[in-house]
């Protein structure tokens, strides 16, 4: 159970390579904002997270429910977030409509890291 238990770690880390990298390439932009990566990574980081909680709770690991609760939250409105900024982007490239979106699913990335180190 632990290499399944560090594999979705990798995994997980990887998910947030897909947005956090993305992001920061492309942050100077002001249009043509690709967010197909940061796509792939926020539901990965989604679904590896939820597989981490329940191989921790499987192998009688302690689990921090509330700061588990806050990092749900956190990352489905990363992936809220991105999947916004697609869609304005799919409306009109041109557009700067698609700026915020993208700029906010980059800082709650971030923001999720921070919880996850920080939070002990």
């Amino acid at each position: 159970m632990e290499t399944v238990r560090l594999l979705l770690v990798v995994l997980h880390v990887l998910g947030l390579s897909l947005i956090i990298g993305p992001f920061l390439f492309q942050v100077s932009r002001k249009v043509d904002l690709d967010t197909r990566l940061m796509w792939i990574g926020a539901i990965t980081q989604l679904v590896t997270g939820l597989a981490l909680v329940g191989v921790r709770q499987a192998t009688d690991l302690p689990v921090d429910n509330t700061k588990i609760a806050v990092k749900l939250v956190v990352a489905v409105l990363v992936l809220v977030a991105v999947w916004m900024a697609g869609r304005k982007r799919a409306a009109d490239a041109a557009s700067k409509a698609a700026l915020p979106w993208f700029h906010t699913a980059g800082a709650l990335a971030i923001v999720n890291v921070v919880v996850a180190v920080l939070w002990t």
